[in-house]
């Protein structure tokens, strides 16, 4: 077993679970972006984030004009990815940045970054528009189509992911083999596996498949889990001459330990061991993370070591796997000293790392000490996402809605967009509670639709206020075409669907 180290980085953290709970309280190298900062003394992309956060419905456009801060194609690109959760309100940023000067033209990078977000909230019409817009430039590429291909498929679209590659041609832009590997990657990881075998069968002849193709199809039946398929696929990737590289080892291992097959999967790592293709940190982790799932910990720590003896490099990925095993096993000192050795190593813990440690506290409701690692960890690195979630969600399960509301609180204050996750999970737990009042506001912020307070509404009756039903602005709930609000239901009727029919057609054909 590891033993705990006691450097002073394991102290930091056996202080963290000991003390007294706190009291509550393209053409982005331009550098024209850069070059702004230094002449105005502002962040462009901090000043514009600000603003899109502090007026996000009506006036964001003239708060913006009024800022006197150019987004150029570089800064309009740094908010775009911060953004890229916030729906219509990133698009409403997209086209104002666009309509400033004669000329201008977004990045490509900015360009899949609001298909995505377009895609998230099923703004199909908007994303095909922003596809006829890239054509016009000559901006479109291979990975605009698997973008597109790739949110059609999580949305379980499969007809469309389907037109989405059969259009390319109409676009000016010839399929190649990575768009055949996108499209086949998009349909396996939406869990449509047997389309993609389908589709494989069909065109390997036009596209000569390669081991990373072949790697595609592995990891789909290995998630299915299909094993002897899996195999199947193999043996015909060795039988046209494809090597395995590490990425297929990898995901036959992964595969192997998710089917619960240990000894096969250890086999094939000693085998890599003596072949042209070592094991790499990753497979490691792969084996280390299972054996945490099965609470086997020993086993856990001794391929650890093993990795370090066999001269394997260990990185932040395989340290996760082994501070989530100890943390499975309710081993949260040894956890702590995990992490200790990862920066005693010069390997800085990133928010994966606490996540896992938060959330098997929570899981083992031991709140107070979480919420400690939690304060902690804002010292260490930047929370994401998954860290704010968890943390809200435990807070308002706890009845405890102020403390979620200081988180919510400090996102504003880091200028971190909550995802519609983090915001039907905050929503949720105000509604629980009776507090409609304080979650009408929050719901206008989001991208949410209004369905999502309406089963509140029906789930509720007795505890809403009349002061929020009278707050909300009732007219943009009627198609208001003069209200500046994203959210009128004339918006939410774009939402629909490409029309489904055997190919379906975008909002605008070639």
């Amino acid at each position: 077993m590891m033993r705990p180290r006691t450097s002073s980085c394991t102290k930091f953290w056996r202080a963290t679970t000991k003390t007294t709970p706190p009291t509550a309280r393209s053409m982005s190298s331009s550098g024209s972006g850069e070059q702004q900062r230094l002449l105005v003394g502002v962040d462009p992309c901090n000043k514009l984030c600000k603003i899109m956060l502090s007026c996000p419905n009506a006036g964001l456009e003239q708060a913006l004009d009024a800022s006197g801060v150019r987004a150029f194609p570089d800064v309009a690109e740094q908010v775009l990815l911060r953004f890229e959760n916030a729906g219509m309100l990133a698009y409403r940023f997209f086209d104002w940045a666009r309509r400033q000067q004669r000329g201008y033209a977004h990045t490509v990078r900015a360009y899949h970054a609001m298909i995505a977000a377009l895609a998230k909230i099923r703004q199909y019409k908007l994303m095909w528009d922003l596809v006829a817009a890239m054509r016009a430039q000559g901006a479109l590429n291979v990975e605009t189509f698997c973008v597109i291909m790739r949110k059609y498929a999580r949305a379980h679209k499969v007809e469309e992911t389907l037109y989405t590659f059969d259009v390319m041609d109409k676009y000016g832009v010839a399929p190649n083999l990575a768009a055949f590997g996108g499209l086949l990657g998009a349909l396996c990881k939406s869990k449509n596996v047997r389309k993609a075998q389908e589709v494989f069968d069909k065109m390997r002849d036009r596209f000569e498949p390669d081991a990373k193709t072949y790697s595609i199809l592995l990891e789909g039946w290995g998630r299915a889990p299909n094993l002897p398929k899996m195999r199947e696929v193999y043996q015909e990737m060795l039988d046209r001459g494809c090597e395995p590289d590490i990425v297929t080892y990898g995901i036959i291992v992964d595969a192997l330990c998710k089917a619960g097959r240990m000894e096969e999967a250890v086999d094939v790592v000693r085998d890599m061991s003596h072949r042209v293709c070592p094991p790499t940190p990753f497979i490691y982790s792969v084996l280390v993370h299972t054996y945490g799932v099965e609470k086997r910990i020993e086993d856990a720590v001794d391929t650890f070591l093993e990795m370090e003896r066999n001269g394997v490099k260990p990185d932040v990925v395989v340290y996760n796997a082994l501070v989530g095993a100890f943390c499975k096993a309710n081993k949260f000192e040894n956890a702590f000293s995990v992490v200790g050795d990862m920066e005693d190593k010069g390997i800085t813990p990133v928010a994966r790392t606490f996540n896992i440690i938060l959330n098997s506290l929570i899981t083992a409701q031991r709140y107070e000490e979480a919420y400690r690692v939690f304060r902690r960890m804002i010292k260490c690195c930047e929370p994401d996402s998954d860290t704010y979630t968890m943390m809200i969600k435990m807070f308002c399960e706890t009845d405890k809605l102020e403390m979620a509301l200081k988180v919510w609180k400090y996102m504003g204050k880091k200028q971190f967009l909550p995802s519609m996750h983090t915001f039907s999970v905050l929503i949720n737990g105000l509604c629980e509670k009776g507090e409609l009042n304080r979650a009408c506001p929050l719901l206008l912020h989001s991208s949410l639709p209004y369905i999502f307070l309406f089963c509140f509404l029906s789930l509720h009756p007795p505890s809403i206020p009349s002061t929020s039903i009278s707050s909300f602005p009732i007219a943009s709930w009627h198609g208001n075409s003069s209200s500046s609000s994203p959210f009128s239901l004339s918006w939410l009727s774009q939402s629909s669907s490409v029309p489904m029919t055997r190919r379906p057609l975008p909002h605008r054909h070639p």
